[in-house]
């Protein structure tokens, strides 16, 4: 089972999905299934250093679940599951942390912007970074799609797992490499990058008439209809690119030629994203109305991870002296 290259992928159950997450995560993601084994977990104790409803918990984690569904994530060919449904991520956490510095944590992103910002940072947050190790590390994973602010706790998951090797022998945990894809920037309706925080963003699943009118608030330059225009700068012209680069050009030469108003612009947008998403918001209306086949759909996925799970911890325990040589 080894020598099969794994990809992981963690998805925090924090924010509704828009269509950055879609175009920035979720569909560079789901590419890597076609070149490795694909594990993708729903990482509802990580959301826990800041949720504290457990039913916007629940809500979440089912939300998730169906939208990554709906976007083409195939349950037979890829193991999606709940982070909380294999315990054996907090034996191995605990393992990890017995091999790290707490310098190495007091340096954490998370730890130390929540500092800057005058807060109180639970422990969770410290913790975070190993928490985060445990998770790649319990998979045998080879690949782990990363942002560039992710990049510093990957740093720390290769770390240890060479320590632990260098510690109790090569081979007790694979050494995983980041893969830093070339996802882009993508834009909200103000101009800045797409994110909840902004207020900004254009929901993934949004109905039809809804979606439409958050893209016709797109801000825009206020040239004339007659007057040609300069795609480029151009928020409506950068997701209709990201979208569909086909969709892209026709509207950009029709911007250049002048008598093309951003208004249908806008409405090609629209028409852009209703193609794309339209069939996978009925896709994840079915799915999220019906939340017992999630659940049976992300329990199948958890026994499959488990498998992989104990085989690492057998490995482990062998190694650091808790069980008897194999």
């Amino acid at each position: 089972m080894r020598a099969v290259k794994t990809s992981l992928t963690g998805i925090k159950p924090t924010n509704t999905p828009h269509l950055g997450n879609y175009l920035g995560a979720i569909r560079p993601a789901l590419e890597l299934a076609k070149q490795y084994r694909s594990l993708y977990f729903i990482a509802d104790y990580h959301a826990l250093t800041t949720v504290r409803d457990p039913e916007v918990l629940r809500t979440s984690v089912y939300d998730v679940a169906a939208t990554w569904l709906a976007s083409g994530l195939d349950p037979e060919k890829t193991i999606l599951f709940r982070q909380s449904a294999v315990p054996e991520v907090f034996e191995l956490s605990w393992t990890l942390s017995c091999l790290l510095a707490t310098g190495q944590l007091e340096r954490g992103h998370s730890y130390k912007d929540a500092l800057a910002k005058g807060d109180v940072p639970n422990a969770g947050i410290f913790y975070y970074p190993v928490l985060m190790a445990a998770d790649i590390l319990l998979y045998d994973t080879h690949v782990v799609p990363v942002g560039k602010d992710q990049k510093q706790h990957l740093e720390l998951c290769r770390d240890v797992a060479q320590r632990a090797n260098h510690v109790f022998g090569e081979g007790t945990l694979v050494v995983p490499e980041a893969h830093i894809g070339d996802a882009p920037l993508v834009p909200g309706t103000d101009g800045e990058k797409m994110s909840k925080s902004r207020g900004n963003g254009i929901p993934l699943f949004a109905p039809a008439k809804k979606l439409r009118k958050v893209v016709m608030g797109i801000k825009t330059g206020s040239e004339t209809l007659e007057e040609p225009k300069d795609p480029e700068p151009s928020t409506v012209y950068q997701l209709c690119r990201q979208v569909s680069p086909e969709a892209a050009a026709e509207m950009a030469e029709k911007l250049r030629a002048g008598n093309y108003g951003w208004g249908h612009a806008k409405q090609a947008l629209y028409e852009t994203l209703e193609a794309e998403l339209g069939p996978k918001r009925e896709t994840y209306q079915a799915l999220r109305a019906d939340e017992a086949k999630l659940d049976a759909l992300l329990e199948e996925g958890a026994e499959r991870a488990r498998v992989i799970a104990r085989e690492t911890m057998g490995r482990v325990r062998r190694a650091i002296g808790m069980t008897r040589p194999a």
